[in-house]
């Protein structure tokens, strides 16, 4: 049996742990993880915490992902990153096939501001960082200040102190959904 795929899209300037806490998690039960990303770059640099961080190598460009091959989208955070990417047309387009077949979208910290630019979050239970509460309520979201938001599928969280329960939910739902 092939391993499935969860793709993790992503822009320079992501924030270093919202990327390697979760794909180590995913990988640690079996899946196949790739990193995905509109940048012209073989690697992109993150942010760890304060300043620049390690380099990452970018698994599959965006414009070469196949949404129809990944069972379920992270979005990490970091504040230049969900910038970047929400001004990728090609990014908006991968992200919205995810949307049209009801798959799984997580978003964490600054991850769920991509999801305003194709009116995903109206409508929509969800946590963030507070820095983008007012742009994620003015796109139609309702939002809340818990460590974990479930909303069908769409898994989102605060912060990196979040991941161990944004890890978890991830988890649970992938396994939850498995038999469908």
């Amino acid at each position: 049996m092939m391993k499935e795929k969860i793709a993790i899209l992503t822009e320079l300037g992501f924030e270093e742990v919202e990327l390697t806490s979760p794909k180590q998690k995913l990988e640690e039960q079996g899946y196949d993880v790739h990193i995905i990303s509109p940048n012209e770059e073989s690697s992109i640099k993150s942010w760890d915490k304060t300043d620049w961080g390690k380099d990452f190598n970018v698994d599959v460009h965006v414009t070469e992902a196949n949404a129809s091959d990944y069972r379920a989208i992270i979005l990490p955070g970091g504040v230049l990153n969900p910038d970047k990417l929400r001004v990728s047309e090609e990014s908006i387009i991968f992200l919205n096939k995810f949307v049209d077949d009801g798959k799984l979208i997580a978003a964490i910290c600054h991850g769920p501001l991509i999801l305003t630019e194709n009116g995903y979050v109206g409508g929509k239970r969800l946590t963030s960082v507070k820095n983008i509460k007012t742009d994620l309520v003015h796109a139609g979201a309702e939002w809340e200040d818990s460590e974990v938001v479930v909303d069908g599928n769409l898994i989102t969280s605060r912060t990196p102190e979040d991941l161990d329960a944004f890890n978890g939910a991830i988890i649970d739902y992938l396994k939850d959904t498995e038999e469908q």
